[in-house]
């Protein structure tokens, strides 16, 4: 959520450091002399859950790329990509790409029609860092976080004087992206502005499968347009009054990428402006926060219109009762509307919410959260869950902690799926799930080594999935689906420092099993049956070695074999890919400097994400950016 910089007469403030690499959970109370908060306060009342935090540097030589390209190549996530820069969906524990839900500091900016955010065109560079959160997550933030959810966060500091950065990419297949960024900071004020354009002709090469011989063709009718501003302004009005506000207009322009075999000249517009402001402040044991904010997206597909528009003001209550319970309690409105091609609609939303955090020992942590949701006099599923962490042994070198969390999560029916037309069924039922999960950390540190690793085993149940059945010449929606998810995820980290040497590795895995349990017809062969597009396996590892300005890294992901149809027929192969790139960094009087260069699929792997979608082959990045 919100980064908000407290002077140093405030209470201490607990911070959450867990790094991508580590991910080993830390939620102790830090006393600070001048704080900056890096992590959503909802983090307090997360004990139990798997966070990946996603900092800066990690995103460093992502700058211009769309999220979704570092999230394929750096997390063991799997992103349903349907094509290079088109449509990039997010499936998290073997979930749909609905049944996550997305934050920009703390709005959600789901489209309410789709259900779903597209994360081509979320630029990495159009925020400062992200997080993560696994599982259920529906009482902490709402509808859609049934397979998790993801925050994208902007960060201001304070007293810092004036900076300019320039960041530029250029890449393969015509790629050019350049972003400027302007900030200033002082005692009381800090403002920033920031300004990108990104370009591809994205006219790779690929091989042609449905043709006679499998030629070698250049893609064509790809290009893409991106371009955006961002203002961020914050305002320390006194010790205990904060102001804050961020604005964001994103325009991304594509040409679709046809299927191999065909040649349809599709073109699509998406214009998003997000907004937020928040006020803080801070009392002697309380943190009170109200947050006002609008999304509003407008999409044109082929001349066809289509607008979303959210509102939303919320308020809460940050309250350390004593050394031993937290309580944040608050309430959320949001009111929609819908001008789509089809149909036109309203829509409101009220949640009330309630976290509370119980720290018996300095060894045991609880946290349990509370939600109720009701839009338009219809009840969403009460939404609890509890979670826990123990911190069962430690000595000088060595740290193990146990996690657990069991969690109901929900999905309110989008506007298409209730009033579409034709189809559009208004008696839907929200989709909801009830999930577990376990974990097992272990750090161990001697010397200049450092070794992390976590191992996670879940359980979840998703009833009243909703899907689009044929009815007659009309398709409709129907809550008929019932889907058993289980899994396991695996992190390390290992960092050792030889003289000026620095070597790093990290590795993700998962397994992910996403099992259809419901008969939609006689001739339906899908019970039993992995989900569609999700694959069961899938491996991400980088090994990074530095000396003093200059680092190198090599990055491996293998995806394992997913299937197109329901009844495990339509089988995709799995695929491998290498990535390899540098960095160096020198600094000139006041300027820094730091040129990056990357190879992505370094073995010119022929391999597709989606069926009949080409990928790209080995293809080329610079990266400029500079700091004064």
């Amino acid at each position: 959520m919100f980064q908000a910089i407290l002077n140093q007469e405030l209470n201490p403030v607990k911070e959450s450091k867990i790094s991508l690499e580590t991910e080993m959970t830390s939620q102790d109370t830090i006393a600070l002399s001048s704080v900056e908060v890096f992590s959503p306060s909802l983090d307090k009342y997360t004990f139990g859950s798997t966070i990946k935090y996603i900092s800066e540097k990690d995103l460093e030589i992502f700058q211009g790329l769309p999220l979704s390209d570092f999230l394929q190549q750096r997390t063991g996530l799997f992103l349903r990509q349907y094509g290079s820069g088109m449509l990039s969906s997010l499936t998290m524990r073997g979930t749909s790409a609905g049944h996550n839900a997305v934050f920009w500091n703390g709005l959600p900016i789901n489209s309410p029609s789709l259900g779903q955010s597209d994360f081509s065109i979320l630029p990495v560079g159009g925020f400062d860092h992200a997080a993560i959160y696994f599982g259920s997550g529906g009482a902490l933030y709402g509808t859609d976080a049934i397979g998790g959810a993801v925050h994208l966060i902007n960060k201001l500091n304070f007293d810092e004087g004036h900076q300019v950065k320039i960041a530029s990419v250029f890449g393969s297949f015509g790629r050019w992206n350049q972003q400027v960024e302007y900030s200033f900071s002082g005692k009381k004020l800090s403002t920033r502005t920031r300004i990108y354009r990104n370009f591809s002709e994205n006219d790779f090469l690929f091989r042609n499968i449905t043709k006679m011989g499998t030629p070698i063709e250049r893609q064509n009718q790809v290009r893409l347009e991106q371009v955006g501003v961002m203002q961020d302004l914050a305002w320390s009005v006194n010790p205990k009054n904060l102001i804050s506000t961020s604005i964001w207009w994103n325009e991304t322009n594509r040409e679709i990428q046809p299927i191999m075999g065909s040649n349809t000249n599709d073109f699509q517009s998406d214009r998003n402006l997000r907004w937020v402001l928040d006020y803080f402040l801070f009392g002697k044991n309380k943190i009170w926060n109200v947050k006002s904010g609008l999304v509003r997206d407008d999409q044109t597909f082929n001349g066809s219109f289509n607008q979303t528009i959210q509102y939303f003001l919320s308020g809460d209550m940050d309250w350390e009762i004593n050394s031993l319970w937290n309580s944040k309690s608050g309430i959320r409105i949001t009111e929609i509307q819908g001008n789509l091609s089809t149909y036109q609609a309203k829509e409101s939303r009220i949640e009330l919410y309630q976290s509370t955090n119980f720290r018996p020992s300095e060894r045991l942590s609880f946290s349990v959260n509370l939600r109720q949701l009701v839009f338009e006099g219809n009840l969403a599923p009460f939404t609890p869950s509890i979670g826990g962490e123990w911190e069962v042994w430690r000595n000088d070198s060595h740290q193990i902690h146990f996690t657990s969390n069991l969690a109901r999560s929900f999905k309110v029916p989008t506007l298409n799926d209730r009033f579409w037309i034709p189809g559009g069924n208004p008696e839907l039922q929200s989709e909801k799930s009830w999930s577990g999960e376990s974990s097992l950390n272990y750090l161990f540190k001697k010397g200049d080594f450092e070794l992390s690793q976590k191992i996670t085993v879940y359980r979840m149940k998703v009833d009243n999935w909703i899907i689009w059945l044929p009815k007659g010449n009309v398709w409709s929606p129907e809550n008929i689906r019932e889907v058993h998810n289980s899994g396991l995820e695996y992190g390390l980290g290992a960092n050792q420092k030889a003289g000026e040497w620095d070597l790093n590795m990290n590795v993700n895995y998962a397994k992910t099993r996403a099992i259809n349990q419901t008969v939609i017809s006689k001739n339906d062969r899908s019970k039993g049956n992995q989900l569609p597009f999700t694959p069961l396996h899938k491996f991400q590892s980088i090994i990074m070695v530095g000396k003093g300005t200059f680092s190198t890294f090599l990055n491996y992901q293998r995806v394992g074999e997913r299937f197109s149809g329901t009844d495990g027929s339509g089988r995709l192969e799995p695929y491998q890919l290498w990535d390899v790139g540098g960095n160096y960094n020198w600094s000139i009087r006041n300027l820094d400097v730091n040129l990056g260069f990357q190879i992505n699929n370094l073995f010119n792997t022929d391999y597709m994400v989606m069926p009949l979608r080409a990928m790209p082959g080995r293809n080329y990045q610079l990266n400029l950016n500079v700091k004064l």
